[in-house]
């Protein structure tokens, strides 16, 4: 018996034995795995980390999105050249028309503007042929103009001038008498005179719309629409552009000082020729430029999608090692950590990206000529282009010395902000002060755009004696105020608060420098990362099977890398330091 029950009690330890040893082994597995995931996952953080270079050594990684940056570089920088030079033909072409009809329309009319006006009448004499001279020159444009000038209608389809004046209803003044009745009511009355009317001058100067009372009018308006071609485009291997330029010439009345300014503008509109027959390579010139714009959406479509595609996988990277340090250490990560996962770079590419495919549209469209706007087409690629190259900055950061200063530059960007935001308090409040008190006795402080371009160029050391010596001494209270507002303005802008300014960029390179001598700090994902290095001696000495695991996941997660600096987190960390 006690040997058949030894027999009998051995299987019943054995398979206790058995039983208790599974959850021990499911144990051992569930730790190994985890061991895998972790390891997994340092990889990858660490390949994320990595510049291109580094990226081509480890795995043969190419740097398609570094060739193809470097190449839309090339093609950008060469569309905007060529864009410049025809937009400076258009530019040109509309300023030299405006100031050849302002010597053809406007009587004695020197070459320069009087402030923001044209020129000036003092005398009735004066102000009617002033009026007649404008008419008189439009009827004899065609035989006195030098340029491809022709006459165009206005909204009414009507060719000629039109001619308005806006005047108090009624009214009488005695100034002798210090004597004033007058309507306030305003009217408006207009005529239009055509070319065949212009023909017969003694009609109509004659008639009682050009008798003028000059006590109770406020202005003289005449309108009139001419059209032109612009043949310098020919010479470029470019299609010509017809304008239409609507001017307006002003003779204002409304401060009734014995003083009429004479205000000439002049709005030009590019339209579609009609019929053009060139002869020559201009529609081929076309057509080989409309395929280069082309090619320049299509590079640019390519960086934007790998550069979303790289923000997209950098997000699912950052989800899993929230999640992996939530459940490992049992507390999230801090801000400045998951904010190294965004890389601003891709962010500035896209938006680049997205102004330059917008630019070369229009740009298209104003080559075919469906669209005329030239302005916000340069906007967006001069911008577009400002970027990219700004974005070259990423790319010197890969040299210790570059980054020093694009360290720099990071780290004191929030110090600067906070700081221009208390020093703009004190900037607004003698932007209005010399507002209200300079300006009618200075042409600098007569509007607050002008008072704060003023003293912006006070802050650099600008045009100070010309500041001081223009202020008008009709009242010595307020010219004793100006000695006053201008010397406590440069003391404690450029002595005080621009000191301070480059002290604090001065402190954070310091900053930068000793953290590159002696260490910088490390953050919870840094010492996570940390552990990569530590542990490649074990994983070389580790079994084959927890290897050949993390290398066959490794595999499947390679796509979810994202090209970027190795020391971008490092960097970006002490950024987030020193703005703490």
């Amino acid at each position: 018996m006690p040997q058949g029950a030894e027999a009998l009690d051995l299987p019943v330890c054995g398979r206790a034995s058995d039983r208790s040893s599974g959850p021990r082994r499911r144990n051992a597995m569930a730790h190994l795995d985890s061991e895998v995931k972790e390891e997994c996952l340092r990889e990858d953080l660490k390949f994320y980390f990595m510049n291109p270079c580094e990226k081509y050594r480890a795995r043969h990684q190419i740097p398609w999105k570094l060739g193809l940056q470097i190449l839309k570089i090339v093609m950008v920088t060469t569309q905007l050249v060529r864009f410049g030079l025809s937009n400076q033909l258009v530019v040109a072409f509309k300023e030299e028309n405006t100031v050849a009809f302002k010597y053809l329309f406007l009587k004695g009319y020197s070459g320069v503007d009087e402030d923001n006006y044209s020129c000036s009448v003092y005398t009735q004499e004066d102000a009617y042929e002033s009026i007649f001279y404008v008419i008189n020159q439009y009827h004899r444009l065609k035989n006195i103009s030098l340029g491809t000038i022709g006459y165009g209608e206005n909204e009414e389809h009507k060719i000629g001038l039109k001619v308005c004046k806006q005047y108090y209803k009624k009214g009488t003044m005695f100034p002798a008498n210090e004597t004033l009745n007058i309507d306030s009511d305003i009217e408006t009355d207009c005529t239009h005179l055509d070319l065949q009317a212009l023909a017969s001058p003694r009609d109509w100067k004659n008639t009682s719309f050009f008798t003028l009372e000059f006590y109770r009018l406020l202005q003289v308006e005449i309108s009139f629409h001419l059209k032109g071609i612009d043949l310098q485009t020919i010479l470029s291997r470019e299609s010509p552009d017809c304008y239409i330029f609507q001017n307006t010439i002003i003779f204002d009345n409304k401060a009734h000082s014995g003083k009429i300014k004479i205000y000439f503008d002049s709005d030009a509109h590019i339209e579609e020729c009609k019929e053009l027959n060139i002869s020559g390579s201009v529609q081929k010139n076309t057509q080989y430029v409309l395929v280069f714009d082309a090619f320049v959406i299509v590079i640019c479509s390519a960086s934007l999608i790998l550069c979303t595609r790289s923000i997209v996988l950098a997000l699912s990277l950052r989800k899993r090692f929230l999640s992996f340090f939530l459940e490992k250490y049992k507390r999230r990560v801090c801000d400045a950590d998951q904010w190294e996962f965004i890389n601003g770079w891709y962010v500035l590419v896209i938006i680049s990206d997205l102004m330059t495919i917008i630019g070369s549209i229009l740009k298209m469209e104003i080559k075919v000529k469906n669209l005329t706007n030239y302005d916000l087409c340069s906007i967006l690629l001069g911008t577009s282009t400002l970027l990219v190259w700004v974005g070259v900055i990423r790319y010197l950061g890969y040299f210790q010395k570059y980054n020093v200063l694009i360290l720099t530059m990071q780290a004191s960007l929030p110090k600067v902000l906070r700081f221009c935001a208390c020093a703009g308090m004190i900037y607004l409040g003698y932007t209005f002060c010399g507002w209200i008190v300079l300006g009618p006795y200075h042409n600098k402080f007569v509007a607050l755009n002008t008072v704060s371009e003023c003293l912006f160029s006070l802050v650099n050391g600008d045009d100070m004696f010309a500041t001081f010596a223009q202020i008008q001494q009709k009242s010595i209270m307020v010219w004793l105020f100006s000695r006053l507002y201008l010397y406590s303005f440069i003391s404690l802008f450029i002595y005080m608060i621009l000191s301070l300014f480059i002290a604090l960029i001065t402190d954070s390179y310091d900053t930068i420098k000793k953290y590159q001598q002696n260490g910088f700090p490390e953050t919870d994902l840094q010492e996570f990362l940390k552990g990569c290095s530590s542990r490649e001696e074990y994983r070389e000495e580790s079994s084959a099977f927890l290897s050949c695991i993390c290398c066959l996941r490794r595999k499947g997660s390679d796509d979810h890398l994202i090209l970027t600096n190795q020391n971008s987190a490092k960097d970006n960390q002490v950024s987030g330091l020193l703005i703490q």
